[in-house]
């Protein structure tokens, strides 16, 4: 279990093909907090620590994870969105997110406001989908590369978000440009209302 709150935008050193599956090494700054079998995840996909050196990590996507994310369109030098699992001991400062990425959305537009930024994306519509809750509200939570955020302006099919300054620098978020392919997981307590209004 996660909340959306980013510790660190890490970089890519190593993605090695293994019939399906990508090997993908991280270099990052606690790497030596981690230990095998540790979940972390990785633009929102929760993905487990499986080999470790004094400064990289590495973990293992099978193939419906690399069709389903982004993470098969990384390349050496790719930043990453990484979180370690939540302390249940603490307070939650993003929102509940489970690292199981729902689908992949398209920036369609970055327009810098003073300061800060609004990102649109859009996603394909699946109506049966939506009333199952895989969709945004205004207002509500959701998931982009692993970062929770707040919905604004919500169509069927697409979304804005305002990223702050810091935001901006510490996640990818200042890689995303038009057309930049990004992971979305919608929020589960919508899921589960939805899920809830059907019986």
């Amino acid at each position: 279990m996660f909340s959306g709150i980013i510790e660190e935008a890490a970089q890519v050193v190593a993605l090695r093909k293994e019939q399906e599956n990508l090997h993908i090494t991280m270099e990052c700054s606690f790497v030596n907090e981690l230990k095998i079998d540790q979940s972390v995840a990785h633009n929102g996909v929760c993905l487990t620590v499986v080999e470790k050196s004094d400064k990289t990590y590495t973990v293992t996507a099978i193939k419906e994870t690399l069709e389903c994310t982004n993470l098969g369109r990384l390349v050496v030098g790719s930043k990453v969105n990484l979180e370690r699992s939540m302390l249940m001991n603490g307070r939650l400062d993003g929102h509940i997110v489970q690292g199981h990425v729902d689908q992949t959305a398209t920036c369609t537009n970055v327009e810098e406001a003073d300061g800060s930024w609004y990102f649109t994306f859009e996603y394909p519509l699946d109506k049966a989908m939506a009333k199952r809750g895989y969709m945004t509200v205004d207002k509500g939570s959701v998931t982009v590369n692993g970062v929770s955020l707040t919905v604004c302006n919500p169509t069927d099919s697409t979304f804005q978000v305002a990223i702050i300054p810091y935001t901006y620098e510490h996640t990818n978020f200042h890689q995303i440009r038009k057309d930049t392919i990004v992971n979305l997981e919608f929020d589960i307590i919508g899921k589960y209302v939805s899920r809830m209004m059907s019986f």
